[in-house]
């Protein structure tokens, strides 16, 4: 088992949600597998309570419950894995989509665009366009007399 499953999830370098926190439930997984499918529990719902979780700052825990919006469900956000037969390899699949989700949700908003103006040429060229375009328009009119 490697270590960041023992300690918690690592979403950065900074953050570590232990392992306390996290919920697991298993239930069987839709669709192929065989005969194996009926049998084992390999669909995996990984659950951390973001309203109450300790770790967070509370600038941290609005930026996520912003960020996250439908996806947190009364302050629990909740990922599904049931890609694989494995639930081993669900599990995993669920760690890293969760420690994704979180850290792109935590990141920081890039910059502010800077507004600027349309350059002559570009606009010239789309006054150009226009009226090649009316023009192909006009054409497909009936004659006038």
């Amino acid at each position: 088992m490697p270590d960041d499953a023992r300690s918690g999830l690592r979403v950065t370098a900074a953050l570590v949600v232990p392992e306390p926190e996290l919920s697991w439930r298993f239930s069987r997984a839709s669709g192929p597998g065989g005969q194996g499918v009926n049998t084992a529990d390999s669909r995996v719902e990984l659950s951390w309570d973001v309203a109450a979780s300790a770790v967070l700052t509370d600038g941290q825990r609005a930026r996520l419950l912003e960020a996250l919006g439908r996806r947190v469900a009364g302050g629990v956000l909740t990922v599904v894995a049931s890609e694989h037969r494995a639930q081993l390899r669900n599990r995993d699949a669920a760690r890293s989509r969760m420690a994704a989700l979180v850290a792109e949700a935590l990141a920081p908003p890039g910059p502010r665009r800077r507004q600027t103006r349309p350059t002559r040429g570009s606009v010239q060229r789309r006054i150009e366009a226009k009226k090649r375009r009316a023009g192909i328009k006009k054409a497909r009119r009936r004659p006038e007399d």
